[in-house]
């Protein structure tokens, strides 16, 4: 018999205990247990985008699509042709796009072409002189309601990535999405209005409606954690799963950089017989924090943690999978940026077929995997059959296998990066070479280019500084609206 309190019948202490979670999941992450829904899972492009255009294609009232970017290629484009034509129908089409997300992605005429077939087009956060937004806080959900009657979340952008190229032999984007029936597209409906009222003009007023409007679905029961920058919603929630978890911990994210809080929490778990397993990119579209993450497999490896590489192309899914019961999916990445600096979105759901559904798709992926092992020489390393059998037999030396780091290369430019098979040294190593190698580019620019950089020091300070300053008049007459 399980010993999680999710799979113990809801009698005497138990339902106490049962009770007692329920509520501190609620209030750690501000969203409360939605019952009656149905909930489907969806596996990369191939599953999702389908799922999403037939939604689309149904709409009789409203469409509402919020995204990190939408790339200007050809999937692009068939996305944007078909909100087109809904608007054209008299359809209501809400899009908001992050700016910094499609910065030198999403263009001008991309954007115009929309909004001449009259979709309602927002951006969210772009630059301003008047410091009125944190330029740091994004919009990273990826959330498609249609109706108030079904949503989509996902870690899915819309782009020729996460299809992939069969004929130039690129391997689509890994990446997961559920598709929701049932009352919590309220909660999904209600995260993409507050949103739309942060983008829009004054006189703008999203459509409301009720809960009740929402029929019963299914039988699973989830929470809509809409996280907000500064909140933590979700972090503390991930934090108190780990705490509470008993059997298994299954994580799956594309930029892993976890916060001594939460990588403390996985070794305490993992210390107490949980097993805790992490499926991250093997490559990955940022170099820097792909090896960055590598820095901390260490302190993981040591209690237990079993740490895999996905083999295929970019890993971009956010998922977790507690103790055959709860399951997490969306946008949010395990790092700093995403459970406190971004505006994300994620399902939780407490269900067991779902979770179990869930569990096989994760087995499924590791079959594609390769783990990384620690040594006896003290080495982060692949693990193949002889490497295990050596490491098994306590013997001294290793064979050569693949290697499971690269080493982040960094020429004149910044963030050009290279990886090469290698072996993880200590810890802080990796981030001393990174950090003197960032250093003596920026003395090389000093010495040779002594003007262009004194020049984008005084515009970088005279825009912080006008940035202060209309800050300073905000505070100092509130009443009053500034214009710049």
């Amino acid at each position: 018999m399980s010993h999680s309190i999710f799979h113990l019948p809801a009698t005497g202490d138990t339902a106490v205990l049962r009770l007692l979670a329920d509520q501190a999941f609620s209030r750690a992450a501000g969203a409360p247990l939605v019952q009656g829904n149905e909930i489907t899972l969806l596996r990369d492009a191939q599953e999702n985008y389908p799922a999403w255009m037939e939604a689309i294609e149904s709409a009789q009232r409203t469409i509402d699509f919020e995204t990190y970017v939408i790339h200007p290629d050809k999937v692009g484009f068939e996305f944007a042709d078909l909100l087109a034509a809904k608007a054209k129908e008299g359809i209501n089409v809400r899009v908001i796009y992050d700016w910094l997300g499609a910065r030198g992605v999403g263009s001008w005429l991309f954007w115009r072409r929309l909004r001449r077939s009259g979709v309602v087009v927002r951006c969210f956060n772009p630059p301003s002189l008047d410091g009125s937004h944190d330029w740091m806080n994004r919009d990273h959900r990826k959330l498609i309601v249609v109706d108030s009657q079904v949503g989509f979340v996902s870690g899915l952008c819309v782009g020729q990535s996460w299809v992939g190229d069969a004929g130039r032999q690129i391997e689509p984007w890994r990446d997961t999405g559920v598709k929701v029936r049932g009352p919590a597209v309220f909660d999904l409906q209600r995260a993409f209005n507050q949103m739309w009222s942060r983008v829009s003009t004054a006189h703008e007023s999203p459509e409301l409606f009720k809960r009740e409007k929402t029929m019963i679905a299914g039988d699973a029961s989830l929470r809509v954690v809409a996280s907000e920058p500064s909140l933590a919603g979700l972090y503390r929630l991930d934090q108190l799963i780990a705490a509470l978890a008993r059997e298994t911990i299954w994580l799956t994210d594309a930029y892993f950089l976890g916060t001594p809080a939460y990588v403390q929490s996985l070794r305490a778990a993992a210390l107490d017989g949980v097993d805790v397993r992490l499926l991250l990119p093997r490559t990955s579209d940022i170099a820097l924090v792909r090896t960055l993450s590598r820095v901390g497999y260490r302190p993981l490896l040591e209690v237990g943690v079993r740490i895999f590489e996905w083999n295929g192309s970019m890993l971009h899914a956010k998922t977790s999978v507690v103790d055959s019961r709860w399951a997490r999916v969306g946008s949010t990445n395990l790092n700093v940026a995403s459970w406190i600096g971004n505006y994300e979105l994620d399902v939780v759901v407490e269900d067991g077929t779902f979770a179990h559904a869930m569990k096989d798709m994760y087995l499924t992926d590791l079959e594609r995997s390769t783990e990384i092992i620690l040594t006896e020489k003290d080495k982060v390393r692949p693990k193949d059959s002889r490497e295990y059998r050596h490491a098994q037999a306590k013997r001294a030396r290793g064979t050569a296998g693949r290697a499971a780091t690269g080493v982040l290369t960094i020429g004149k430019t910044l963030g050009t990066a290279i990886t090469r098979p290698r072996l993880l040294g200590r810890t802080e190593a990796p981030l001393m070479f990174l950090a003197a190698c960032l250093l003596m580019c920026v003395m090389a620019l000093t010495i040779i280019l002594p003007r262009v950089v004194g020049i984008f020091v005084a515009a970088l300070s005279g825009l912080a500084a006008f940035t202060l300053l209309m800050k300073a008049l905000r505070l100092r007459f509130p009443g009053r609206r500034l214009k710049h």
